[in-house]
C-alpha cells in the first residue's frame, strides 16, 4: 500500500508528457511529500473529451459508523469492481502525476524507501492510474460538510524489486503515453488489462534512510 509520494517536477513537465494545453491547467506546486488528505495535481478528461488537469485531495473518504471517516487512498485490483469503487473506475479515471514514491520496511524505526523508475532525469515522471469523485460529508467525527474533488490509484502483486521491501502491494505504474490514453478513455476491460506490476528492472531504489524528515526534505 502507497500512502506517501512525491510530484517534485513542475507544471511545464506534466502538461507536455500528458499533452494538456495551458489553459486546462490549474496552478499547482511542486511537492516532494504527499501524503493522505493533501492536494496534488490529476489529469482527468473533461466534458467535452479534452484534457485537463486539476488539483484534487488524495483518498477517497469512508464512512464509518460511530468512527471518523477513513481515508482510502488505494484501490487493490482485486477489488476494482466492489461497490465502493465500480462507479468510478467505470465513469471516472484519471492519471495521477509522480515523480516517486515511498513505502517504509520494519519498525520502530522503520526504513523508509523512495522508488523511482529509470530514466536520464533523477526521478522522471509516470503516472499511477487511479480514479476520482466529488464527495460531500464530513472529514472527521461529528465534523463541518464539506465539498472535495477526491481521487485514489490502483495497487497490484509487488515485483521483484518491491518485494524485498513490501511483500502485499505495489502501486501500478505507466509511463507509455498509449497507455495514458487508454487508462483515460478505454473500455473497463481496456483499461483494466493495464493494472499490472511494472518491470523490476526499470526501477530502481533512489534513497533509503530511517528518518523520514530528511528523506522528504531531500525527496
Amino acid at each position: 500500500m502507497c500512502n506517501l509520494y512525491s510530484m517534485t517536477r513542475n507544471r511545464e513537465a506534466i502538461l507536455r508528457l500528458f499533452r494538456v494545453s495551458h489553459n486546462r491547467a490549474a496552478a499547482y506546486e511542486p511537492r516532494s511529500a504527499i501524503f493522505p488528505g493533501y492536494e496534488a495535481p490529476v489529469v482527468r478528461k473533461a466534458a467535452d473529451g479534452e484534457r485537463e488537469l486539476g488539483v484534487l485531495n488524495w483518498g477517497f473518504v469512508l464512512l464509518q459508523k460511530d468512527k471518523a471517516p477513513k481515508r482510502v487512498t488505494n484501490i487493490r485490483d482485486d477489488k476494482a469492481q466492489s461497490k465502493f469503487w465500480r462507479t468510478s473506475f467505470e465513469q471516472r479515471r484519471c492519471l495521477v502525476p509522480a515523480s516517486s514514491y515511498c513505502e517504509p520496511k520494519g519498525e520502530k524505526p522503520a526504513t523508509w524507501h523512495w522508488f523511482s523508475i529509470n530514466g536520464d532525469d533523477a526521478r522522471p515522471v509516470f503516472a499511477f492510474p487511479g480514479v476520482w469523485t466529488r464527495y460531500k460529508g464530513p472529514l472527521k467525527k461529528n465534523g463541518d460538510t464539506v465539498e472535495q474533488e477526491i481521487f485514489a490509484f490502483m495497487t497490484t502483486e509487488p515485483n521483484e524489486l518491491t518485494v524485498s521491501i513490501n511483500h502485499e502491494r505495489m502501486p501500478v505504474l505507466l509511463t507509455n503515453p498509449a497507455d495514458f490514453e487508454t487508462w483515460l478513455s478505454g473500455s473497463t476491460a481496456e483499461a483494466f488489462k493495464l493494472t499490472r506490476s511494472y518491470a523490476a528492472d526499470q526501477m530502481r531504489i533512489v534513497q533509503s534512510g530511517s528518518e523520514r524528515k530528511n528523506l522528504l526534505e531531500a525527496a
